[in-house]
């Protein structure tokens, strides 16, 4: 309680009435896989061509991580994080150069044909002498034969057409922390190419000076594991894989895929889904699948997680050529789409899949008849429609939890009212409380009532809220427990549209 001493009027700001829930994100997706280069920690990445950017790659058999990024912003998803997995034993290349340690951003062999170039600012200072230090890289995408390359700044005209990434910080300063052209200011994230640190702990001594140089050491290192898509073979200080993606700064990450994942990475994609309660795992369907035999209940029973079968041909933009490639990339970017269009309640499926130029097999009504209640989503053609998601089931064998858009919209819900009542949490527990807290959920939901979300004519058909003596025991107030019973009735998809046409005649005339 405030103090009065002298009299006099004071204002007081008071807090009353429900606070408003925001709901979460559930288009953002995480991407895991090799990739040619870039860091292992996740980095979002809101464009394809920034994809290519920081992780190159071009369209091939082997990788199929710019397929996955090409496929999901071209369908529109808008934000994505990029999980690089490097297989054990792969080192970053570096190089010490004018009392600098200058690093590949990741590890493998690509990092020795990362360039690096020391010389005098090109600012002059009051004194005469140099601003500082200027820093020049550049990264040349193919190896050459010899591995001997000239100086790319050379002239510099040349370089830009032998090198796709040049990157050039001028005016950089070693000795002033606070100055904001301090190379560690500069420096820190924007490079796609490298890192640099002092040499030697501490601070430099002297202005970093030196020529041009190329760095050395890169390892690719063995082919990525399952333990390597955990994480379980990084630094735990530098987290990587999926254990990275538990870190509180990836939290709004709701779509996870793995392209053309082997069956122990999905097994853990889809257990990290399940425990986190709020990510939804899309997987591919192995290439060449007979559809008579795929049958993936056999072996899973989630419901935070989707099959997709099968596989899209794509054309490649350089060579105009056909490739197969997984869809979990295109999928996402629907799924992004439709939340974003619709609303998280609305299946992802009789949706036009925007890049995909013809299917690995086409499925009629027969084979999907077999492949529904499997649990497989189906990518069909129709003539005159295009290349449909022809599905929407999980892969529960729970009736509850077999649709996608039901496990999702309890996702969203779940998850926004867990980040909406925080502030509950030490506040008085009494009769106060918890109807501002209903009152808090209760607005919440009639915003997803009104949008469609829910189920019913009126807020009551739709959801219930209790939070009272009904559902909290003395026992549980005694040891601080709020208990807050919250149910809801979704929407579900139309899967199966029947009219019931018939032949109406007059009745006889008297």
């Amino acid at each position: 309680m405030p103090e009065y001493l002298a009299p006099g009027v004071y204002i007081e700001e008071i807090e009353r009435g429900p606070r408003p829930i925001e709901g979460v994100a559930t288009s953002t997706a995480a991407f895991l896989g090799e990739t040619l280069r870039g860091p292992t920690r996740p980095k979002c990445v809101i464009s394809f061509s920034q994809y290519l950017r920081s992780y190159g790659g071009s369209f091939d058999d082997d990788n199929f991580m710019p397929d996955a990024l090409s496929g999901f912003f071209e369908n529109g998803g808008k934000r994505a994080y990029v999980c690089r997995v490097a297989g054990a034993g792969a080192v970053s290349a570096s190089r010490e150069v004018g009392g600098l340690n200058i690093e590949a951003i990741g590890p493998g062999a690509w990092g020795d044909r990362i360039f690096v170039k020391l010389s005098d600012s090109s600012r002059v200072g009051p004194d005469g002498h140099p601003y500082g230090f200027r820093l020049r890289i550049a990264f040349w995408p193919e190896p050459t034969t010899d591995s001997v390359y000239p100086d790319p700044f050379d002239p510099p005209q040349e370089a830009a057409q032998a090198t796709p990434i040049v990157e050039d910080f001028d005016d950089l300063v070693w000795d002033d922390l606070e100055s904001a052209d301090h190379y560690s200011r500069r420096l820190g994230g924007a490079s796609v190419l490298v890192t640099v640190s002092p040499k030697e702990p501490g601070e430099l001594t002297e202005q970093p000076a030196g020529n041009f140089g190329a760095l050395a050491g890169g390892a690719d290192g063995l082919a990525p594991t399952v333990n390597d898509f955990l994480g379980l073979n990084a630094d735990p200080v530098a987290r990587t894989g999926l254990a990275a993606l538990e870190l509180d700064e990836y939290r709004e990450v709701a779509l996870i895929a793995a392209p053309a994942a082997t069956a122990d990475v999905v097994d853990a994609i889809i257990e990290h889904c399940e425990q986190s309660r709020s990510r939804f795992a899309v997987v591919d369907a192995a290439p060449q699948s007979d559809p008579a035999s795929l049958n993936p209940h056999s072996k899973w029973d989630a419901s935070y997680a989707a099959l997709y079968y099968p596989w899209i041909y794509l054309l490649d933009p350089q060579s105009e050529v056909q490739r197969l490639v997984p869809p979990c990339g295109h999928i996402a970017g629907i799924y992004a789409r439709t939340d974003i269009d619709r609303g998280v309640w609305k299946a992802p499926a009789n949706e036009i899949m925007r890049g995909a130029v013809d299917l690995e097999f086409h499925i009629d009504k027969q084979t999907q008849e077999i492949l529904n209640p499997r649990g497989v989503n189906a990518i069909r053609q129709f003539p005159g429609r295009g290349i449909r998601v022809w599905g929407a089931r999980t892969l529960s064998t729970n009736p509850l939890w077999k649709y996608v858009s039901v496990r999702r919209l309890f996702i969203f819900l779940e998850r926004s009212i867990y980040e909406g009542t925080q502030w509950v949490v030490f506040e008085p527990n009494g009769e106060a409380l918890w109807e501002r807290v209903k009152d808090t959920i209760r607005l919440f939901l009639r915003e997803q009532w009104r949008n469609g979300a829910l189920l019913g004519r009126t807020e009551d058909q739709a959801f219930a809220i209790t939070c009272d003596r009904s559902t909290m025991t003395q026992d549980d107030i005694l040891n601080g427990r709020l208990i807050c019973e919250v149910a809801v009735a979704p929407v579900r998809p139309a899967e199966f549209v029947v009219f019931r046409i018939f032949q109406q005649t007059a009745e006889a005339q008297i």
